[in-house]
């Protein structure tokens, strides 16, 4: 295994899932405290009445808990440090910092926790690696405004990515713009904070957020180079690498198109600076008039000249394109859709398990865009056995995690630049697509249950010190 030195080994969260405190230290609402707890979740968003109302006869909110970092951030450190992580990804809460999102002045407070953070992470030698926004814009900019369909987001993204950026730039030097941004062709809820009852069903709106999206990011690149032209600031993007079932050439055809319209149009734009050759084909197809888009020349130019400096992404599963037939077994647990592939296994939730194929998402990548890539997430949802002396012995997930890990070793080899690579939910946390502690990703163990029940004790798991080692022998021990 040829990793280079200086690779960033470490582990991802997101504040929203893992913080708690959800209205301490001024915080305000976001759009995933309204997000009910359990694996209907995304049904309920997708219900024409849902309209960010919270109601806590019908549903329960476990982000509002989370795993309580907010209290106990200096603990979970120092189990990062212990691991070895060369680098943690952690998410700022926009409502930490605005807590409605369109103040003029930032919430003090919320900076104050992230100052200590850092300052945590700095300790132990460990380089922060910041997403700017995460599945968690303040739930006003969602109810008042629509989310990111409104222009007027942009100004304040802007001011909460300067505020960040001014605070932090001399100490966090790898940033994010969004997270997984693509990822509202499926479920625009977290990303842009669109459900039906303000436009989600519209492929007219998706398409102007995203716009909007993209020239916030813009800005945030901008001043973070002006701040210092040593900031690495990149994009984030879900990236599954797409297979056609069969030889067939409609399948192959449609294949080209989901790529485009998933795995690539997003990252054209933040990369390369512009919109893709192919932009006003996949608008066709999805009923969107590119005329009636609000584009200026102006956002053009910000866009071309502010290109990220790196890819982010993360890697789940693979996806497999089948249209000639509606008779075959879909991928139940894909959230980004596809039918079974035959030749792969799933996990306890249904996705697809294909280690091959992030070896072939980084040539894929790099190939197309030549800059650095970062893999931000990646890992296993399993359900966790811990016994009475609080032993977790997930091989599973170690198996899971040494295969991705090898197959990141054969991209190297075949000339790939990669930085870095963040597991996700280094520790266990609230999950995002089914709200459920009991889908656990962590090297180390909560103790909480679904209903919110547990004593929240950190207990580590078999796979922590395998990890360990991994990091410790830089890749050269799985």
């Amino acid at each position: 295994m040829n990793f280079p030195k200086g690779f960033l080994w470490g582990g991802a969260t997101a504040a929203n899932q893992l913080e708690g405190g959800y209205q301490e230290g001024g915080k305000g609402l976001s759009i995933a405290d309204a997000l009910p707890g359990g694996p209907d979740r995304f049904k309920i968003v997708q219900q024409p009445d849902f309209d960010w109302t919270l109601d806590d006869q019908r549903y329960t909110y476990p982000n509002h808990v989370g795993i309580d970092h907010y209290h106990r951030f200096k603990e979970d450190i120092a189990l990062f440090a212990e691991i070895g992580f060369k680098c943690y990804r952690f998410s700022i809460a926009w409502s930490r910092i605005f807590p409605q999102g369109d103040e003029l002045e930032p919430n003090e407070a919320g900076l104050k926790f992230y100052d200590d953070v850092i300052a945590e992470c700095l300790k132990y030698k460990i380089e922060p690696v910041i997403t700017i926004s995460h599945y968690e814009m303040p739930l006003n900019l969602a109810k008042k405004y629509g989310g990111w369909q409104n222009k007027a987001l942009i100004k304040f993204y802007e001011r909460f990515a300067r505020v960040v950026l001014t605070r932090y730039h001399d100490q966090v030097k790898y940033w994010m713009t969004f997270n997984e941004i693509n990822s509202a062709l499926h479920f625009p809820v977290m990303g842009q904070g669109l459900v039906p009852s303000n436009g989600a069903n519209e492929m007219q709106n998706i398409y102007q957020a995203w716009h909007n999206q993209f020239v916030a990011g813009a800005l945030a690149v901008k001043i973070g180079h002006e701040l210092d032209s040593q900031l690495q600031i990149g994009c984030m993007i879900l990236y599954a690498t797409t297979y056609s079932y069969d030889a067939n050439p409609i399948n192959q055809l449609a294949t080209l198109k989901q790529n485009q319209r998933f795995n690539y149009f997003c990252g054209d734009v933040q990369v390369r600076g512009q919109y893709p050759v192919y932009t006003k084909s996949i608008l066709k197809e999805a009923g969107v008039d590119w005329q009636q888009l609000d584009i200026t020349q102006e956002e053009l130019k910000l866009l071309k000249t502010n290109p990220v400096d790196y890819i982010g992404f993360s890697y789940y599963m693979s996806s497999t394109v089948e249209v000639t037939t509606a008779d075959i077994e879909q991928a139940s647990g894909n959230l980004i859709g596809g039918v079974k592939n035959p030749f792969l296994k799933a996990s306890d939730w249904g996705w697809q398990i294909d280690p091959i194929g992030l070896r072939i998402a980084l040539n894929e990548l790099y190939d197309r865009y030549q800059k650095p890539l970062f893999i931000v997430e990646n890992g296993l949802g399993a359900v966790d056995q811990i016994d009475d002396q609080h032993q977790v012995n997930d091989d599973y997930r170690i198996d899971y995690l040494r295969e991705h890990i090898q197959a990141m070793a054969g991209a190297i080899d075949d000339g790939v630049d990669l930085m870095g690579y963040t597991p996700w939910g280094c520790i266990d946390l609230v999950s995002a697509s089914t709200g459920q502690m009991s889908k656990r990703y962590g090297f180390i163990y909560v103790d909480l249950d679904d209903a919110g029940h547990g004593t929240l004790d950190r207990y580590r798991k078999k796979s922590f010190g395998w990890y360990q080692t991994v990091i410790k022998s830089n890749g050269e021990q799985l």
